[in-house]
């Protein structure tokens, strides 16, 4: 058993989000020049060099790389051999949000009720937390700032067995295409297929804070990325929606078991700038 307390959680949120609203990865600055190289659109090559211009002044000053600082949300894999000690386990995660949009003048986007009362909590609180037990001594924590102009294209659909791969391809070229450019592209295209209604929507939302340098495992998943991938690129939205071939830089796909009578599909769209950090405690 080892003992970890909830202040070291608070002060690694508080990091990771201050430096993710920062400073953008290295995988994503490279998927970016790589694109500003391949965009065949003279317009949509002025595009990528601006938004490359944007992230070297806010890695630079440190300011936000784009005004709308996100929704939090923090995936946590929690070692079963951890005890926890000095507090409550969310309570810690949500101070460290709370002390990171403060101390970096972020923008705070959350409103208490959807619908009656919305009135902004004004710490960028609550984040949305999905746990895990796992094997082990350590926690690690991802944490993700979902910016909303990207999160309302996402889509999630109950298909059939019977509508098989094709009908899987047709739901995410929709959703991309409906989307437009209202998401900032160059977009992630996170998908989850299988497991429940729930479940695919997670497992979306977590590939949009995989490495862009990553494949799925399973070959199959992974030639259906590419696929995927080329064909959105053909759709011929561009950077920003001012039409070329960098509509999006990667898609990613995780898939689990499910129901004999299911075909879930959930696809997460999230803009150019994937804000994510993972570190372990």
């Amino acid at each position: 058993m080892r003992e970890i307390s909830t202040a070291s959680i608070t002060q690694t949120v508080r990091e990771m989000f201050l430096e993710l609203s920062y400073v953008g990865t290295r995988d994503l600055m490279a998927a970016l020049h790589d694109a500003k190289h391949r965009e065949e659109s003279p317009l949509g090559q002025l595009v990528l060099d601006q938004l490359l211009t944007n992230y070297e002044i806010a890695a630079t000053e440190r300011v936000a790389i784009c005004q709308d600082t996100g929704m939090s949300v923090v995936f946590a894999q929690i070692g079963q051999d951890v005890h926890m000690v000095g507090g409550d386990f969310e309570e810690s995660i949500q101070q460290g949000v709370r002390e990171a949009y403060t101390e970096g003048y972020l923008r705070k986007s959350i409103v208490r009720d959807p619908i009656f009362e919305r009135v902004n909590t004004g710490d960028n609180t609550p984040c949305v937390i999905h746990t895990r037990i796992v094997p082990g001594t350590q926690i690690t924590l991802t944490a993700l700032a979902k910016g909303f102009g990207s999160e309302n294209m996402s889509a999630l659909k109950m298909l059939v067995p019977a509508d098989g791969i094709e009908g899987v391809k047709r739901f995410v070229l929709d959703t991309v295409e409906a989307a437009g450019p209202n998401p900032c592209p160059p977009i992630i295209v996170g998908i989850g297929i299988g497991g429940s209604f729930e479940q695919s929507a997670v497992l979306a939302k977590e590939c949009t804070a995989l490495p862009l340098d990553q494949k799925n495992p399973d070959e199959r998943y992974a030639a259906l990325e590419d696929e995927l991938l080329e064909r959105i690129n053909a759709l011929g939205i561009g950077p920003s929606g001012t039409g070329g071939t960098m509509t999006a830089l990667k898609v990613h796909i995780r898939q689990a078991a499910t129901h004999i009578a299911g075909l879930p599909v959930a696809v997460n769209i999230c803009c150019h700038a994937a804000r994510h950090a993972t570190r372990t405690i």
